[in-house]
């Protein structure tokens, strides 16, 4: 076995965040609290990980420091809605035109293996209600892979491995992890999230050593 991937967490301070990310032979995760003035060092991680309910205005500020970090091949996950331009080469859009009731989602494309025994009805719907996990929609960079969309084709989970020299792993302010903690307590929605999760964490894991052994 391989030595686990070093990840960073951005922490704004959300209750219960710290659960969300426990460490696992494939990743261990360091918190990184928003502080100002802005000086961040995350040239030592493999990955950087943007939670849900993230200070996209710190993010902006560090966005240079983001740029630097996948051009020198580090994976960004952002799993929620960027509302300011700090993702190169992707842009998520706020939309609430839609009705709840009628979001459902599908793969588009899965080469990486992240909806691998998952069962999609734990996104469509946590205790009878559909529309609860994502928000918004991704515009994504032309040669990004979209895996899923909503009922109206608009991508909701990308991969990017082209506008940089590193891999973008964006969600349209879809919480993904290894907990749910407060964002659901249906059981089959908690599994799937945190089984997407899980899925995504081996295929970088997995990535890293492919790529140095090459």
């Amino acid at each position: 076995m391989h030595e686990p991937l070093k990840a960073a967490v951005i922490h704004n301070g959300i209750e219960g965040l710290d659960g969300l990310y426990p460490d696992s032979a494939f990743m261990v995760y360091n918190r990184i609290s928003v502080a100002y003035p802005v000086q961040l060092d995350i040239s030592q991680y493999d990955v950087l990980i943007v939670p849900n309910g993230s200070d996209h205005v710190f993010m902006e500020c560090i966005k240079d420091t983001v740029e630097a970090f996948l051009a020198a091949g580090g994976v960004l996950c952002c799993f929620d809605g960027w509302f300011t331009p700090w993702v190169p080469g992707n842009r998520w859009v706020m939309d609430n035109s839609r009705r709840t009731i009628d979001v459902r989602y599908k793969v588009v494309s899965d080469p990486y293996g992240f909806m691998k025994g998952i069962d999609i009805d734990g996104l469509n719907f946590s205790n009878g209600i559909s529309g609860w996990w994502a928000c918004g929609y991704i515009q994504p960079a032309a040669e990004a892979i979209v895996v899923l969309e909503d009922t109206w084709h608009r991508p909701l989970l990308i991969v990017d491995e082209h506008s940089t020299n590193g891999t973008m792993i964006l969600s349209a302010s879809a919480p993904l992890s290894d907990s749910t903690y407060a964002t659901t307590d249906d059981d089959a929605s908690m599994q799937a999230v945190a089984g997407i999760y899980r899925n995504i964490v081996e295929f970088m894991h997995a990535k890293k050593y492919a790529y140095e052994k090459s």
